[in-house]
């Protein structure tokens, strides 16, 4: 057997942009899976899925020409069933044999935990994977994620658009296969306009390279690095820098095969504009990347990634400029009559949106959300009157004609108009930070007035979703209340907020309306207890991220410490507890004395009698948990919680001392009681940070 190169091109229609990936990704995982289940060895070093909008490409340094010897085994009769008093073969067995076609004697035995039974081995020659791959390939085609497969012509096969050739190359050798109405050869297609006509491929290994030639780039990495490349150039001859996001740049990847960046520019009046609202156009809705001076300010030039290098490339710069140019001249149009009718005037409309039936209008969230910022700020050191004013502009902007048209500015519009409406800069900047972060690994609110908009703001989402029964289920989340507890819990924690938590949902639930009151069945203290729960259960992800183990978060979570920030220091000083050589004894031993305690008969004394402590080693363990409670008193008290379980760890060697050599529950009732009173105030102490019995295997 003998390893040759393997390449599987597919070419189709232009295929969607954000599916091409998952595409491409899926035929290589569906190739690969396909040698493995037939036992064909491969070898992948360096392999990806190479794909561009008009194909799916496979390409594999090796493959082997054929399977390995195919062994088998069919599994007979027991020997109590294939076997009669005499020995001689039962129907059972005879009829098995006669199946695989030969005589009962013929047969091995084997042994399974049921006993010994006959069994049929064989080895057959493997087959010439040139005879498999067809298989392999419609396999891996019909795996692939299609939600809504395309038909075309008059036939009965599908797939995501109208397919056109099939390239399938092993070595030297096209491999026959007829898939999706195609029959494999060695013809590829280059690119559409600069190189419209077939490519010969001799061999796997000549594809790039070939594609290259004819102006196509199959490796998407490859055309990542040539946009990247072409647009920080031609920002720079342009003095400036290009804006160049993840998502837009994947998507440009995926739209072209020959990436060639052309310069553009526009009018500089529409600089007037918020910069959000241009960049959004000609990121979302043209794909283009903008160019920002060197203090992150747009400029009038823009980059278009075109698919072709064009000889004229003014005349596709002023295509690009003229598609831009309405979407622009709308912005500001939009823009100008927004600022004649001005921010706190468009709030006036609020009184007649509906947020939700139960919980009244928008107008009626907004003055909810007022009080909210406005109790918090008291809390925070944050001015009242600068709280109570941006709340109530926050949600202006949603009758503004720049968010009815570009709904991803609500809030960036509303800084914009505070600022021209002559609102201080501190309120202009909370209205548009409230809404942060507004995406996973976005930033929090970064002003003190921003952050405690953004909380007073979550905090009735969550209320009122909970109170009005939209309580998450599954995937339903309509109100996004998943999002708003995350959003709600890192502002807290980031901030450095020591809030508490509780009280502030118990605050929000009695600001809701009549309507959506808490009933005699669900008092207001069940439902912040199921809203905190909701909350803390969100941080489970938030801190997995951050590499803080299950076991961290569950010994802190089982206390359900008021205060997020609180909960936050608590994970931090269980991490450095975690590391200390005293820590897993520790935790065993504050498992065990929960266990004893759960167990324990009659009542427990609630203080310790010296009088009671017979053998040394409870002595000795009672005096030492006297001394670190005084010592750890202040340091718990201040919330030093890495110095509480710092001091507590020395209480190790008095401990195991105490486990090898006192019987807790002695027959004496009294001996018995005082010892279990040592071990709940231990117990109480080694537990006031976390339930650090979680760290105990």
């Amino acid at each position: 057997m003998s390893m040759q190169p393997l390449l599987i091109e597919l070419g189709v229609e232009e295929l969607p942009v954000k599916a091409l990936p998952g595409l491409a990704q899926a035929f290589f995982d569906g190739v690969i899976d396909g040698l493995a289940k037939r036992g064909i060895a491969f070898d992948r070093e360096g392999a990806k899925p190479l794909s561009t909008p008009r194909r799916l490409a496979v390409l594999l340094p090796g493959v082997e020409t054929e399977q390995p010897e195919q062994h088998s085994e069919v599994f007979g009769p027991y020997l109590n069933i294939a076997l009669d008093a005499n020995g001689a073969p039962t129907k059972a067995l005879q009829g098995f044999a006669a199946k695989a076609g030969i005589d009962w004697t013929a047969l091995e035995r084997t042994t399974d935990a049921k006993g010994e039974r006959f069994v049929l081995r064989s080895v057959s020659p493997g087959a010439q994977t040139a005879a498999l791959l067809p298989e392999i390939v419609r396999e891996a085609i019909a795996a692939m994620p299609i939600p809504k497969p395309m038909r075309w012509g008059n036939h009965e096969y599908a797939f995501a658009r109208p397919v056109h050739w099939l390239v399938v190359l092993h070595g030297n050798d096209v491999v026959p296969a007829e898939l999706l109405g195609l029959k494999s050869d060695r013809f590829s297609r280059g690119h559409r306009f600069m190189a419209d006509k077939q490519v010969w491929l001799s061999h796997p290994n000549d594809y790039v390279e070939s594609l290259k030639a004819a102006s196509v780039l199959v490796d998407a990495d490859a055309r990542r690095e040539r946009i990247v490349a072409e647009v920080n150039a031609a920002a720079a001859q342009a003095g400036g820098v290009a804006r160049i996001t993840e998502d837009n740049l994947e998507q440009v990847v995926n739209l072209v095969e020959w990436p060639s960046a052309v310069l553009c520019s526009f009018e500089r009046e529409f600089l007037a504009v918020p910069q959000e609202a241009l960049i959004e156009t000609m990121e979302i809705n043209q794909k283009f990347f903008p160019v920002l001076d060197d203090g992150g300010k747009l400029t009038e030039k823009f980059i278009g990634i075109a698919n072709i290098e064009s000889r004229d490339v003014a005349e596709v710069a002023k295509g690009y400029e003229r598609v831009i140019r309405p979407r622009f001249s709308d912005a500001k149009f939009f823009f100008d009559e927004d600022l004649k009718q001005g921010l706190a005037a468009m709030g006036e409309g609020l009184k007649s949106v509906t947020y939700q039936a139960k919980l009244g209008t928008v107008a009626d969230k907004v003055q909810r959300v007022s009080t909210l910022a406005q109790h918090i700020a008291a809390q925070v050191e944050v001015d009242l009157a600068q709280a109570r004013r941006a709340a109530e502009l926050a949600k202006n902007d949603l009758q503004s004609r720049m968010v009815n048209e570009f709904p991803e500015l609500q809030g960036i519009a509303g800084r914009h108009y505070a600022v021209a409406g002559g609102e201080s800069p501190a309120v202009a900047l909370a209205i548009d930070e409230a809404y942060q972060p507004r995406f996973g690994g976005d930033d929090i609110a970064l002003s003190p007035l921003g952050k405690v908009l953004a909380i007073a703001e979550r905090l009735d989402t969550l209320a009122g979703g909970f109170a009005a029964g939209l309580k998450p289920t599954g995937n339903k989340d309509p109100f996004a209340l998943r999002r708003n507890a995350l959003g709600l819990a890192r502002t807290v924690i980031e901030s450095g907020f020591d809030l508490d938590l509780r009280t502030l949902l118990a605050t929000a639930i009695k600001g809701l309306p009549a309507a959506v009151q808490p009933s005699a069945d669900l008092n207001t203290e069940t439902l912040g207890l199921d809203l905190y729960d909701f909350i803390i259960d969100r941080l489970k992800g938030y801190y997995a991220d951050k590499g803080v183990p299950a076991t961290h978060f569950n010994a802190v979570a089982e206390l359900k410490p008021a205060s997020l920030y609180d909960f936050d220091r608590r994970i931090d000083a269980i991490g450095t507890f975690a590391q200390l050589p005293e820590a897993e004894a520790l935790a065993a031993a504050n498992k065990r004395i929960r266990n004893i305690l759960r167990k324990a008969e009659g009542d427990i004394p609630g203080m310790i009698d010296p009088a009671l402590l017979r053998e040394p080693a409870e002595s000795e363990l009672a005096e030492a948990v006297t001394a670190a409670i005084d010592d750890t008193g202040t340091s718990l008290h201040h919330k030093d919680y890495v110095a509480v379980l710092g001091r507590l760890a020395r209480l190790r060697p008095q401990v195991d001392a105490f486990f090898d050599a006192v019987m807790v529950n002695a027959e004496d009732p009294a001996l018995r009681g005082n010892r279990l009173a040592l071990l709940r105030t231990l117990g109480d102490r080694l537990g006031s940070v976390a339930a650090i019995e979680h760290l105990s295997n």
